[in-house]
């Protein structure tokens, strides 16, 4: 080959480099990204403060969706059936028995009712009463008080465990004791934990499941601490006793707080039947003079007004004392 090709070859070659390094070697060197960042610094500071508004305000919607999601999964797991709402209550009744009853309910309702007044309207509502609003009141009742007769012997039962673990007894004889010698309802969801054991459930499955049968802290609190030992160990004995103390001074601020309410609730009571009592004592005194309430349509609709005020001022005066702790 001609020198003077293999001159032009090595120049072209070399030419081709420079360009090269000239158009690559601040990507490769990272002048191109410093200079980016002096740009950035040397830009408003309004820019900079509108850019960090803008990520915050990302961020903070990025973490309302989330909460919002893990709301929606917690009310969707706490949508009780009727199977579990008459399980909570403590009844042995089934789904069929249950709308028996209410068929019943509503008929008796509504037939009482209809002949008191005479009115098919007031018929309709009793119905409606009978059949949509007493049943679920009287699982509602029935699944308070459940739960305030568990809350009450709860204690004593994670007392029982702590002195059994403390004389060397296993957890689960501890359990067994409870579930033959507590007073109820501790007695039957302790009996039914021992029941999930045997048919093989692990004992934090078991426990998880009271809460679900008794939608109370105190239950909340006893699984999480026998699910927390289980993975990590430590003093169970010592555990349960600081829970036991937790629940009781819980208890005694319950207890405290609904003493020092009974004067507002007795005023309550007193200001809701005022109304009733003043109106049938002027029934028995002056029959004629009250009378206008119910025979003219100004009289009934001042009823229905008193009676929609009197029903929100004492929704209002329950929702000021009662707490929840």
């Amino acid at each position: 080959m001609d020198l003077s090709v293999l001159a032009v070859v090595a120049l072209a070659t070399i030419a081709a480099g420079g360009v090269t390094y000239a158009l690559f070697y601040p990507m490769l060197s990272g002048e191109a990204r410093a200079e980016k960042r002096r740009k950035e610094f040397a830009a408003p500071v309004a820019a900079r403060a509108f850019d960090r508004e803008a990520q915050a305000r990302a961020k903070r919607g990025q973490i309302a969706q989330s909460l919002k999601e893990i709301e929606n999964r917690e009310n969707a797991r706490n949508k009780l059936t009727l199977e579990q709402k008459i399980q909570q209550a403590g009844l042995s009744w089934s789904p069929k028995k249950y709308y028996v009853v209410s068929l019943f309910m509503a008929v008796g309702t509504g037939f009482v009712l209809f002949l008191l007044s005479g009115n098919s309207l007031l018929g309709l509502a009793g119905l409606f009463i009978g059949g949509f609003g007493i049943p679920p009141w009287f699982l509602s009742r029935c699944r308070d008080r459940r739960l305030k007769k568990f809350g009450i012997e709860f204690p004593n039962a994670i007392d029982v465990i702590t002195r059994g673990i403390k004389a060397g007894l296993p957890l689960n004889d501890c359990l067994r004791i409870i579930a033959t010698e507590a007073a109820e309802p501790v007695r039957t969801e302790f009996r039914l934990i021992i029941e999930s054991q045997a048919l093989g459930l692990p004992l934090t499955e078991a426990v998880s499941k009271l809460y679900e049968r008794m939608p109370c802290a105190e239950s909340n609190f006893f699984g999480i601490v026998l699910a927390i030992q289980q993975k990590t160990g430590g003093n169970l004995s010592e555990t349960l006793g600081n829970l036991s103390k937790v629940i009781r001074e819980r208890r005694k601020m319950r207890d405290k707080i609904q003493a020092v309410s009974m004067e507002a609730k007795a005023s309550a009571a007193i200001i809701a039947c005022l109304p009733p009592s003043v109106a049938g004592l002027v029934y028995l005194t002056t029959p004629r003079y009250i009378e206008l309430l119910w025979l003219t349509q100004a009289g009934k609709f001042a009823l229905v007004g008193c009676a929609i005020w009197m029903l929100i001022g004492i929704l209002v005066m329950r929702k000021m004392i009662n707490f929840d702790i």
